[in-house]
């Protein structure tokens, strides 16, 4: 287990209210592993964990920093920037929060593929006529 500091609750991976979200990334667990914990709480020992819950959507604060989910670049400076997440978590048991190693191999190739095409692009621009012409412009 592994704990990530303060405890709060994640609405937007969240059902009801990200509580169980929120205390999955706290010990680094998957989300439907602390849903099941909770569920199986409930219906073993009743409403103790129904008033636990409620409690916990009133006295944990919402993540901050959960509400831009933009993951495209946005202008700053002279050119763009991409925002996604430069590392993978992959996860060794199946409780761990992360990506089987195949679906974190997939994404991978996937972002490689992506760069791999924005640097087409960008080498396609450099070489044609119409940068060079550009280029001469903004000198005079």
């Amino acid at each position: 287990m592994k704990t990530k500091g303060e405890l709060y609750r994640n609405p937007q991976r969240g059902k009801i209210a990200g509580v169980c979200a929120g205390i999955a990334d706290y010990f680094g667990w998957e989300v439907w592993l602390i849903r099941i914990i909770i569920v199986s709480a409930v219906l073993l020992s009743g409403p103790f964990f129904i008033m636990a819950y409620i409690a916990a959507w009133f006295i944990l604060d919402k993540k901050p920093g959960t509400t831009d989910k933009s993951v495209f670049g946005q202008m700053q400076g002279k050119g763009w920037y991409n925002r996604e997440e430069s590392h993978v978590e992959v996860k060794s048991r199946v409780w761990q929060a992360g990506e089987p190693p195949r679906q974190a191999f997939h994404d991978i190739k996937g972002r490689f593929d992506r760069l791999e095409l924005r640097l087409r692009r960008m080498e396609t621009y450099v070489t044609s006529p119409e940068f060079q012409l550009n280029r001469e412009i903004s000198r005079l």
